[in-house]
């Protein structure tokens, strides 16, 4: 059964929580997980990247010179690829990269990210994780106490104290308990849950 430390907010351990076998226990599937970080990438991707097609190009209307006598090769117009000017072969031209992961596929990466961090001990839990004022500095001396550099911050709830605390440290993500990011749980150095965000993970996603 894994395990994970309890924390309160001036940073001291003050126990220990049992995780769910089901959700925090089971063989990471790193080619799961790959993919579907793959497809968090491909889905930001904004394919607004356009370049002219000869087509496109201004000018070239004129053939440049006669056919043929004149020593040099065949040339048709001043904006075909070769020239300086012309326009690009093949070129790229807006488009959708997003596409669509099954569902199980993108619960069995959640599950497979959750269960690595937790078997490398990087699973932090917090008893009630909680600010009393927008406050960067008493955000960052918490993290700093339970050593969360790079972290997702894990709330029951959308706190806009804690968000807002947060959202100036570089490094530091929050989120809430239903919408996990696979890419962030990766990308990330530890995770800060609040214990009653835990039992909203391991209740939806078990």
């Amino acid at each position: 059964m894994p395990k994970a430390n309890v924390f309160n907010m001036a940073g001291q351990q003050v126990g220990e929580i049992e995780l769910s076998e089901a959700v925090f226990g089971i063989e990471p599937n790193q080619t799961v997980v790959h993919e579907v970080v793959r497809n968090h990438l491909a889905n930001c991707r904004q394919g607004t990247q356009s370049a002219l097609t000869r087509a496109e190009v201004s000018g070239g209307g004129k053939k440049p010179w006669r056919q043929k006598g004149t020593g040099h090769a065949r040339q048709g117009s001043t904006r075909a690829p070769q020239w300086t000017h012309g326009g690009i072969v093949f070129a790229p031209k807006p488009r959708d990269y997003s596409y669509t992961l099954n569902k199980k596929v993108k619960r069995l990466a959640l599950k497979s990210a959750l269960s690595a961090k937790a078997a490398s001990g990087d699973v932090v839990v917090v008893d009630g994780l909680k600010l009393e004022s927008i406050k960067t500095k008493t955000m960052q001396e918490f993290l700093n106490a339970v050593e969360a550099g790079k972290s997702v911050v894990i709330t029951p709830e959308t706190d806009e104290i804690v968000v807002k605390s947060a959202r100036n440290i570089p490094g530091v993500v929050t989120t809430t308990a239903k919408i996990l990011s696979v890419y962030d749980i990766v990308n990330a150095k530890r995770l800060v849950i609040d214990k009653a965000a835990l039992a909203i993970i391991e209740e939806v996603f078990a």
